[in-house]
């Protein structure tokens, strides 16, 4: 199967570069009774910010499902809780792809609580390729990236 424009990025996408910022407010779904956000509630934001970075590479996820076949799961996280965020909150969530496999990336996240700075969760996500159909692992497309010069 060809894959269709869409599904094609650019050359340079899913090459390990510069930081990429997704801004986050917290809203009561995000929290506990106490107006506290709710631990898992930070796993939402770094997916989002995950998502969003892949859309900024100009990879359309349900294209590359639909298209290729393959889809990116999370492995293996490690997530360090530093403050809290509160309700209303306004946060940013910091991605860096720090490495990339034949059929991983992983990546450096930092939420970071905008008024003052302050980093609230750090975090290293490993995403893995997966075959759509039965979620084995399989290799990222070369299509998808180059190699590294």
């Amino acid at each position: 199967m060809t894959p269709a424009r869409s599904a094609s990025p650019s050359p340079e996408s899913l090459v390990p570069g510069p930081a990429f910022t997704w801004p986050i407010r917290v809203y009561w779904e995000d929290t506990d009774a106490g107006g506290v956000v709710y631990h898992a509630s930070y796993l939402r934001f770094l997916e989002r910010a995950r998502s969003e970075w892949l859309r900024a590479q100009g990879i359309d996820q349900s294209r590359v499902r639909a298209d290729l076949g393959i889809a990116f799961v999370v492995r293996d996280m490690s997530i360090e809780f530093l403050q809290a965020a509160k309700l209303d909150d306004e946060l940013d969530v910091e991605l860096e792809p720090v490495e990339r496999r034949s059929a991983s990336m992983t990546f450096t996240q930092c939420i970071l609580r905008r008024s003052d700075g302050a980093v609230i969760a750090r975090a290293r996500v490993r995403a893995a390729c997966v075959a759509a159909a039965d979620f084995k692992p399989c290799r990222i497309p070369k299509t998808l990236f180059v190699e590294n010069k």
